[in-house]
């Protein structure tokens, strides 16, 4: 004896000129395709947790990881949620085609150029010199006042203001 799945939806030989059975069968998919769209979403959730604590956070493989269980959820979307499944292959490829390509070029963009910084050669890498220059300039933030302190005051006479000019 075989359980049979039952649910409380109008019979669909009604609505859609379609067999009770039919219906039947339709609606277990759409419900695995949901399971298995959530099964994919927990494991993203808990590998994603689960990167920064093993050192994971910006490695290549998770990456990938992460785009290919991407992929797969919206291709059950657009074959299952949006029927396209049911679909003759010319137009599943007119529909296709253009979205595949902008994603293959994105990807490109995102691995490839995902660390320029905006200057030729210049990338997100920390520039021990330019750190150095930044925190000296934080440092000496005031020196430069307009009042003849800091480097140019030291150096040139005259530069002094006259409440401290010599008498």
């Amino acid at each position: 004896m075989s359980a049979e799945f039952h649910d409380n939806y109008p019979p669909y030989e009604t609505m859609y000129n379609h067999d009770a059975e039919y219906g039947k069968k339709a609606r277990r998919t759409l419900w695995n395709v949901f399971w298995i769209m959530l099964v994919i979403t927990i494991a993203e959730l808990i590998i994603g947790s689960m990167a920064p604590g093993h050192g994971w956070s910006g490695k290549l493989w998770l990456k990938t990881l992460f785009i290919v269980l991407t992929l797969a959820k919206a291709a059950f979307i657009v074959i299952w949620f949006m029927h396209l499944g049911h679909e003759n292959k010319f137009f599943k490829y007119i529909i296709l085609v253009p979205y595949i390509t902008f994603m293959f070029y994105g990807l490109f963009i995102i691995l490839s150029e995902g660390t320029y910084a905006g200057e030729s050669g210049r990338f997100t890498k920390v520039d021990p010199i330019l750190v150095e220059q930044q925190q000296y300039l934080r440092d000496h933030k005031g020196d430069h006042s307009a009042g003849g302190s800091g480097h140019n005051a030291a150096g040139n006479p005259g530069t002094e203001k006259p409440s401290e000019a010599k008498h």
